[in-house]
């Protein structure tokens, strides 16, 4: 209500035409599908933070902050067997993971040396004890895509200017349904849940 909020809100909306011929949907989801992640994860997170904490760690992480359009029509020009298409926004990679295999019956798994995160965020991440799979990130998408397409929706995307480190992280399971797991580096598994509480403020 009026003079219970600090100066000035601004809120936005946006109105578009979705032009491609694809039912793009978290409950699209399907057993052999691949998942490709757009971009190294956790830099925005991790730079707001810093910047807003004053913390006393020298970096020179930045915001992934980028519009996404031209990326995602490059993608969707070069192969319709796009099934899923979410942002890793708020809850990061793990929340947007776990949304989908909830909502398509699915398990997911990822492999950790697949997942590209910066040196300089993973070490501020281990300092401040933070997940970089939960930290939020504003220019990067997770796309679920048909395996046999998957590795021409991967160069479609690393041929974009902002989609060069692009890559292939894991993979869509049959089961357990609506569980998603990290296939560590040392050969074992742990389960990935979704962003629980609130480790970074309110971004946006």
């Amino acid at each position: 209500h009026r003079g219970s909020a600090d100066k000035i809100f601004i809120n936005t909306a946006g109105i578009g035409l979705f032009q491609f011929p694809i039912n793009l949907s978290s409950f699209n989801a399907q057993p052999g599908d691949k998942v490709l992640l757009s971009g190294p994860i956790g830099d925005h997170g991790i730079a707001v933070m810093l910047a807003r904490e004053a913390l006393d760690i020298e970096t020179d992480i930045q915001s992934d902050t980028a519009p996404l359009n031209g990326l995602i029509h490059a993608l969707l020009d070069a192969t319709k067997a796009v099934h899923c298409l979410k942002d890793a926004t708020r809850g990061g990679v793990a929340t947007v993971l776990n949304e989908i295999a909830l909502n398509s019956n699915v398990a997911i798994a990822i492999e950790e040396d697949s997942v590209p995160i910066r040196p300089e965020v993973n070490g501020a991440c281990e300092i401040l004890g933070l997940d970089p799979l939960t930290i939020a990130n504003e220019g990067r998408f997770i796309a679920i895509v048909a395996s046999e397409d998957a590795e021409t929706a991967v160069h479609a995307l690393q041929n974009h200017p902002q989609g060069s480190e692009a890559c292939i992280i894991g993979e869509v399971l049959e089961e357990p349904e609506g569980m998603v797991f990290l296939r560590t580096a040392l050969g074992g598994h742990r389960v990935l849940d979704m962003l629980v509480g609130d480790p970074l403020p309110r971004i946006c």
